[in-house]
């Protein structure tokens, strides 16, 4: 029999469990870099449970399982209150029992939401916009790939062997042979996907070697972000079930193009359910330019939060399917900021700057903020661009540190997603890239050891 609380969650998640005894819950939440925090119960005890128990120190945890400094003062860890959101509810189908994931909401003691998890970093920009009477519509892209088992970081990541015994190889945009030498990692994630209650829009083959995109239909923010979160697991528990892995590094090979998450963004009116950016006639409204202009004028401010990592900027090259510049234009792919060709119900902008490496709340919330911040200050944009932007000026920054500043210096940035979020987030940042320096790369033996 199914605990009562079950009835609570999505027909996905009842239908995984009935005529079956589920044996465990997973309590999760997202971290600052998105890796799912929290602890796994049985499905007794957590039935009894009606809230739960994390140090805030989760949100203050580096990538490399270091911790920042609180610039909030003491390093007392607190408590917080995790609260079960159970339209979350979802099965983890890879598991050798029968498992439940359960997303839950962050508050404090208080039963205030933490401005500093993710999730709720999400929720604020959101209520910005519900505020104004609107309601932000997002379809994101997530770009992968699998690679051949890397047990030994100081080798470099290879391709997978496909089926036919070769490595997967590059170039092969869109093609469904390529897509079919990893086919059973492709039946997993469908199969998991569907025990999850996902729908995925469709897989295509990309252009580097063993590179997967997943498109997911268009929707609300958070139950999208909550999806990422959630494939990024399914698909990695995929991979190695096949002796491969999935990685969504933006840039894991040398040589070939990186993986970023494209978000596609839309606003309707919350009275009349219209699409804000066209009219009654489908033409472009002042509110599409604008939040355009919203993109272009506050995006290098964000890029620290759609590109967290260092080796995210190995991404932002020339002639690798990736933006370099904060151009707009229309079906033109070599623009940062893209308008893909639609109905006037579906006019939308496509930001092509965020890598698949960012968390998916805040990479939602970065670019969202951007849009919003152009919707109120009512300015135009630059004139479209044309012809191939690859050749403009570089406008992004080019390392992470160089993006912690900008983003420092945002007052509206930081007005938008929060003071708070902002200093623990360049705490962790900060402390991540000290690190990074700390390494001496093979590049440097090989060309500094003997030659300076």
């Amino acid at each position: 029999m199914s605990p009562d609380w079950i009835e609570k969650t999505p027909r996905a998640a009842q239908e995984y469990v009935t005529g079956r005894r589920l044996d465990e819950v997973e309590c999760i939440v997202a971290d600052i870099a998105g890796v799912a925090r929290g602890k796994a119960m049985p499905a007794s005890k957590f039935a009894r449970q009606e809230k739960f128990y994390l140090p805030n120190s989760i949100f203050l945890q580096t990538i490399t399982g270091e911790w920042a400094d609180n610039p909030q003062g003491a390093f007392t860890e607190p408590d917080m209150i995790l609260t079960p959101d159970f339209s979350t509810a979802t099965a983890a189908p890879w598991t050798a029992d029968w498992t439940m994931q359960v997303i839950h909401d962050v508050s404090d003691q208080q039963g205030n939401p933490v401005p500093i998890a993710p999730r709720n970093v999400l929720k604020r920009v959101l209520r910005l916009y519900e505020e104004k009477g609107w309601r932000p519509i997002v379809a994101p892209e997530m770009e992968f790939f699998l690679v051949a088992r890397n047990i030994d970081p100081n080798q470099p990541i290879i391709p997978p062997m496909g089926r036919t015994g070769r490595r997967a190889a590059a170039k092969q945009a869109y093609s469904m042979s390529a897509v079919d030498e990893y086919g059973k990692v492709i039946d997993d994630i469908y199969d998991f996907a569907e025990a999850q209650g996902f729908e995925i829009d469709g897989i295509l083959q990309e252009g580097g070697a063993g590179q997967v995109e997943i498109n997911l239909n268009h929707g609300d923010p958070v139950a999208l972000a909550d999806e990422i979160f959630y494939f990024k697991r399914l698909i990695r528990e995929a991979a190695l079930r096949h002796d491969c892995f999935a990685t969504f590094m933006a840039k894991p090979i040398e040589g070939e193009p990186g993986s970023a998450m494209h978000i596609h963004h839309s606003v309707v009116d919350l009275k009349t359910g219209q699409n804000i950016f066209s009219d009654a006639q489908g033409r472009e409204t002042p509110a599409f330019l604008h939040f355009i202009a919203g993109m272009q004028k506050h995006l290098p401010a964000a890029v620290a939060l759609l590109a967290p990592y260092v080796n995210s900027y190995r991404r932002y090259v020339p002639d690798f399917a990736a933006p370099i510049n904060l151009e707009w234009g229309r079906d033109n792919r070599t623009t940062g900021l893209r308008v893909p060709i639609s109905g006037p119900e579906a006019r939308r902008v496509e930001n092509r700057l965020a890598g698949m490496d960012c968390n998916p709340y805040l990479g939602l919330a970065a670019s969202l903020a951007c849009g919003y911040l152009g919707l109120v200050e009512a300015e135009n944009p630059r004139a479209e661009c044309l012809g191939d932007a690859y050749i403009s000026e570089d406008e992004l920054p080019l390392t992470l540190g160089d993006a912690l500043d900008l983003m420092e210096d945002s007052a509206p940035m930081r007005e938008v997603l929060g003071q708070e979020f902002i200093a623990v987030y360049q705490a962790v940042k900060r402390n991540e890239y000290k690190e990074f320096l700390q390494v001496i790369s093979p590049w440097e033996r090989e060309h500094l050891l003997l030659n300076v």
